[in-house]
């Protein structure tokens, strides 16, 4: 593994460790050069099906930027990193179950806004701001009425203090 501070490929592994469920290894290493340490991150390579894009477009899924958009939807929202790692874990598994080769963007997006929505509301209305490229309030109202009619009306909403 190649030092990310000078550049030289001879470095150990210092200790080792689960992450994510036992879903990636973590592992931090000593350069043998700079003596500087760092972290690095394997995760088994899934077989993962093409994102069709609106424009018809095809792509390969990424993880990262997935964890991005929701990242960018939770700014300054009181949801904790490993609760949106664990929502993108959950998208990649279902993606990975699913068994298709090409799956439309916009079945990923409405998965993502629902798994959000049980996380913060207005984390989800971030996303689906972008995501459906909301140009008017009467967007961002149709999308609350659509939430209010999807939650159960005995219920409150979520706790996101807690």
């Amino acid at each position: 593994m190649r030092c990310p501070y000078c550049g030289d490929d001879a470095s150990r592994v210092v200790d080792t460790r689960m992450a994510g469920a036992g879903e990636e290894i973590r592992r931090r290493r000593e350069c043998e050069e700079c003596g500087r340490r760092f972290t690095t991150r394997e995760r088994a390579e899934l077989v993962l099906p093409r994102v069709i894009k609106r424009d018809e477009r095809r792509e390969d899924f990424s993880r990262d930027k997935l964890l991005r958009g929701i990242d960018h939807a939770c700014v300054k929202r009181p949801i904790r990193t490993d609760a949106v790692e664990r929502l993108v874990d959950r998208i990649e598994r279902w993606l990975q179950e699913s068994g298709e080769n090409e799956v439309e963007s916009r079945r990923i997006g409405e998965r993502v806004m629902s798994e959000l929505a049980a996380l913060d509301s207005l984390a989800a209305v971030r996303f689906a701001s972008v995501f459906r490229n909301f140009q008017s309030t009467d967007d961002y109202a149709e999308f609350f009425e659509a939430a209010e009619r999807k939650r159960p009306s005995s219920e409150p909403g979520p706790d996101v203090d807690g």
